[in-house]
């Protein structure tokens, strides 16, 4: 939408890390290794929302341990600080869906905004009832037609899960299994998919799409020769 005098109106896209903050997050030093990856991919996520004329870009996140909790409410991205986190307790994914269906309800999204980009990370499986969270999520519709990413940090994540929450079989769950995986994949989500998600391939508006009309890339293959494997 252009407004008089060529200015462009600027559409909401919310993207929002959801955080596994269970006690195993504390094993082989992952919860630090989290921690730096975000900060890492925030002057990254910063530069390429610069070059968006089409999106006003908002970040959030939500940790989920014992319960779970929103750690940082929408924030335009240039004011954005990640809070680190600690690892502590069980693996509460489906109060942390429930939040998160909450926050995608009309209100208080807007019915104009951008598919909302949800970034799940979690090296374990669930310890509540995760379907029940995941149904809440995929009964709002900005819920069902989000960009559903998720990453597994080590190789005893349930990556039946993760399938599950991205819902799509285009794309599967991306496996780090060190802290330079973590964080290519991290930036990756924080660039590449921030970008193509502020440009779909349509605007049109069908609640019957069974995902977001926006072609996401492939993301890197992660060739490494570090020799600590989660």
């Amino acid at each position: 939408m252009t407004l008089p005098g060529g200015e462009i109106s600027k559409r909401e896209l919310h993207f929002i890390w959801i955080v596994d903050c269970s006690g195993s997050m504390r094993d082989d030093g992952k919860i630090q290794s989290l921690n730096y990856a975000i900060r890492e991919a925030i002057p990254h996520m910063q530069r390429e929302a610069e070059s968006n004329f089409q999106a006003n870009l908002l970040v959030s996140a939500l940790k989920f341990s014992t319960g779970a909790h929103w750690i940082i409410p929408p924030t335009d991205v240039n004011s954005f600080k990640w809070i680190d986190v600690e690892a502590k307790g069980h693996t509460d994914l489906g109060q942390a869906l429930v939040l998160l269906s909450e926050i995608l309800h009309i209100p208080p999204m807007t019915n104009r905004g951008l598919p909302p980009v949800l970034v799940l990370l979690s090296d374990g499986q669930p310890t509540d009832n995760f379907e029940d969270g995941l149904n809440k999520l995929l009964q709002e519709p900005w819920g069902k037609k989000a960009i559903r990413i998720s990453i597994a940090i080590g190789e005893d994540a349930n990556m039946k899960v993760l399938q599950q929450f991205i819902g799509s079989d285009e794309r599967s769950p991306l496996l780090a299994r060190n802290p330079e995986a973590l964080s290519n994949y991290i930036r990756w989500v924080s660039t590449v998919v921030q970008s193509a998600s502020a440009r779909p391939r349509s605007q049109q508006k069908n609640d019957e799409l069974h995902d977001s009309n926006v072609e996401i890339p492939k993301p890197p293959e992660m060739i490494s020769t570090a020799t600590d494997v989660w």
